[in-house]
């Protein structure tokens, strides 16, 4: 007999795990997904936290240094990809700890606990913080070809970069947010834990994003997407089979 029980949300119910089933686990992370974003939806903290950051980033940066993007020179194509992902870092950074730390503040980590299992957990919050992840590169992505006049040569592997660059952030601090959220300096701590891990693909999306500003095929950026996928599958391997030990702690 499955029961469910009710969490921060009038519509949206969990229902409890059995020891195991994999069917069973997936309909429980999309309960959670729902629920987060039906909470998101109704609060708007994160996503408001988000596009703020990346608006006030992108408006002051184009400021600062113009129709950066007029120049075609490849250091000024690196720096204007620098600028690009250390806007969309410390964007990401202010709003991904608030997957869990809403959990806490509510106080239904509980209820999670005793509704789904830890996988079904990490699943469901991993989706909704990729969705945000996701959102804020396309927002911030937009406002860098506009307001600094970016010119994007190579679309189609721009948009992958920063899909792979996206998953690359999510993999990493999903985990995190979840062993900060009953700390006492949550923002402080978050960004001091996930830098270390985010430093290497954060170069290397640097670079990838530089040389899709330029006139080049698709294959000259094959390289930086095969390693942020490996560090994803890395990532999040590693996160799900460490995330019961933390979930249960």
């Amino acid at each position: 007999m499955t029961q469910s029980v009710d969490i921060d949300s009038p519509d949206t119910d969990i229902p409890a795990l059995p020891a195991n089933g994999i069917a069973t686990t997936l309909r429980a992370a999309w309960a959670i997904f729902r629920k987060d974003i039906a909470c998101e939806l109704r609060t708007r903290y994160a996503i408001n936290t988000l596009l703020l950051f990346a608006v006030s980033a992108t408006t002051a940066i184009s400021l600062g240094v113009g129709f950066l993007g007029l120049r075609r020179t490849q250091e000024a194509l690196l720096i204007q990809s620098a600028l690009l992902w250390i806007a969309l870092l410390f964007a990401a950074l202010n709003g991904l700890s608030r997957s869990f730390v809403y959990e806490e503040e509510t106080r239904t980590l509980t209820a999670l606990r005793l509704t789904a299992s830890p996988t079904a957990v990490f699943l469901g919050k991993f989706c909704f913080n990729l969705t945000l992840v996701l959102t804020l590169n396309l927002v911030t992505s937009l406002l860098f070809i506009v307001l600094l006049r970016v010119r994007v040569v190579s679309p189609f592997a721009f948009g992958a970069m920063l899909t792979m660059g996206g998953l690359a952030l999510t993999s990493a601090t999903t985990i995190i947010a979840a062993i900060i959220s009953r700390a006492s300096f949550k923002g402080a701590l978050f960004a001091v834990l996930a830098f270390p891990l985010l430093v290497a693909p954060l170069i290397v999306a640097i670079q990838g994003t530089a040389q899709t500003l330029e006139n080049v095929t698709f294959d000259v950026v094959f390289g930086s997407l095969r390693f942020l996928f490996a560090y994803v599958v890395a990532t999040f391997t590693a996160s799900l089979l460490l995330f019961p030990f933390v979930w249960e702690s």
